[in-house]
């Protein structure tokens, strides 16, 4: 990179994070189990972490039940949000034939919203005891970002379910392969629609889990992160909305970008981003953070100097196997070890229920103000 490309991208990118690191390795080291202490709202004790990123069903709506979810659990995991995935992938015959596809890197087909993914993540909820529905957090994900009707979408499931949902997301603006696939068109960071979605989910208190590349997937040489430059302005728009970036902007293909550490430390110290959190699920993110003992000290650094803005997520997709489940929680034993006690409780259990605990109380209050 050019002294001048550099310069210009450091200086765009002041005040945005992206937490991920350069390199491919993946270390599976078992890792510590956390100090336990109770949750704020369910007096769960013993678990060594709550998930903040987990989809119940897949691309083509299928998983497990939430009480078979809950099994998967265990005595590992205490609490989890509770949501699918928004896109439902087209078995398109005439690109497949008879081959059924699951994801979608396995068809040309399209992928199209999925609104029903709402009613049925609140019908899996409710089907709980009150015990059992203590340990979920359900999110709304079935809206297109970039209708200008997404928030009335948001708005109406709060009506027909109130009581259950407590977040939007994960949703997608920009994601390498998928962005391009979505019927309709893309979604985009500038859209008066996504902005209308940010101010509803800061007016009602509901957590917005976002997910957007901080880059294209092949940048040519001195290409500027123009997704990265529209999205540090999104956040800054929304100061009242919570707001929790999944995988802090990398992919399996959408690497890190130009000295990643200086901007997380810079972004970490803007007062006008301290409501934006940080999720480092995903064991594709992970192998970049994980990737040389370098790395992983300057990662751990980070989180033990602002301890309160990551939270832990897994990002697995109907999970059924409590070993696969788990597995990049295991990726991360290096970066788990190097944390102060304080910092990695925080990060997989604290800050998921300090931000998930105001989040049922806002929700709640705003339903009874709101909703006849």
């Amino acid at each position: 990179m050019t002294h001048h490309r550099k310069t210009r991208l450091l200086a765009a990118l002041a005040g945005v994070l992206a937490l991920a690191l350069a390199g491919t390795a993946v270390l599976t080291a078992k890792a510590p189990a956390a100090t336990s202490g109770p949750s704020a709202t369910t007096g769960l004790s013993g678990y060594i972490l709550n998930d903040g990123h987990v989809h119940l069903t897949n691309y083509i709506q299928e998983g497990p039940t939430a009480r078979e979810f809950l099994k998967v659990m265990g005595d590992k995991v205490g609490r989890a949000t509770l949501f699918g995935l928004p896109l439902q992938q087209m078995w398109s015959y005439g690109n497949t034939g008879d081959y059924a596809p699951t994801y979608y890197l396995q068809t040309d087909a399209p992928l199209y919203y999925y609104s029903f993914t709402d009613a049925y993540i609140a019908m899996q909820y409710k089907s709980l005891t009150p015990k059992e529905q203590a340990r979920f957090d359900p999110m709304i994900t079935g809206f297109n970002p970039a209708d200008m009707y997404a928030a009335d979408h948001i708005r109406r499931v709060l009506k027909t379910f109130p009581g259950v949902f407590v977040g939007i997301g994960e949703f997608s603006i920009h994601k390498e392969f998928v962005s391009a696939k979505t019927a309709g068109g893309p979604a985009s960071l500038t859209d008066k629609a996504l902005d209308k979605i940010f101010d509803f989910a800061g007016e009602v208190g509901l957590v917005t889990l976002l997910h957007s590349d901080a880059d294209v997937p092949f940048p040519k040489p001195n290409q500027e992160p123009w997704q990265i430059l529209q999205m540090r302005d999104l956040f800054l728009r929304h100061p009242k909305t919570t707001i929790i970036w999944a995988h802090i902007g990398v992919g399996r293909v959408v690497r890190p970008l130009e000295d990643q550490i200086g901007i997380v430390e810079r972004a970490l110290k803007n007062p006008a981003l301290s409501h934006l959190y940080f999720d480092i699920s995903w064991d594709e993110a992970a192998k970049y953070v994980v990737a040389t003992p370098e790395k992983i000290q300057r990662a751990a650094d980070l989180v033990n100097r602002f301890p309160d803005r990551f939270l832990f997520g897994t990002d697995e997709v109907a999970p059924t196997d409590q070993a696969k489940y788990l597995k990049t929680y295991d990726i991360y034993a290096p970066l788990l070890a190097k944390l102060t006690p304080e910092a990695r409780e925080k990060l997989l259990k604290g800050n998921y229920e300090r931000i998930f605990d105001q989040a049922r109380r806002r929700v709640r209050a705003w339903e009874k103000a709101n909703l006849k």
